[in-house]
């Protein structure tokens, strides 16, 4: 019975590192829009525009390499 505690901690915290995740994804994915629909708002796209895009893809990217993996038992 003291195994199965440890189980369930681990499917626990898997759990929530996938729920951290996709929450982070889905922001990352409004924000990018966000800022895509706010840069093309006025018709052209500046220097600081630019920057911003970049930074948010790059940032974005950069979460979708941090997807946790599940270890087969």
């Amino acid at each position: 019975m003291t195994n199965q505690q440890p189980s369930e901690l681990k499917e626990f915290v898997g759990n929530l590192k996938n729920g951290i995740w996709l929450f982070g994804l889905s922001s990352w994915v409004f924000g990018i829009t966000d800022r895509s629909i706010a840069s093309f708002a006025d018709g052209y796209l500046s220097a600081l525009d630019l920057v911003q895009l970049f930074t948010a893809a790059t940032f974005f990217v950069a979460w979708l390499f941090l997807k946790p993996t599940s270890k087969p038992e």
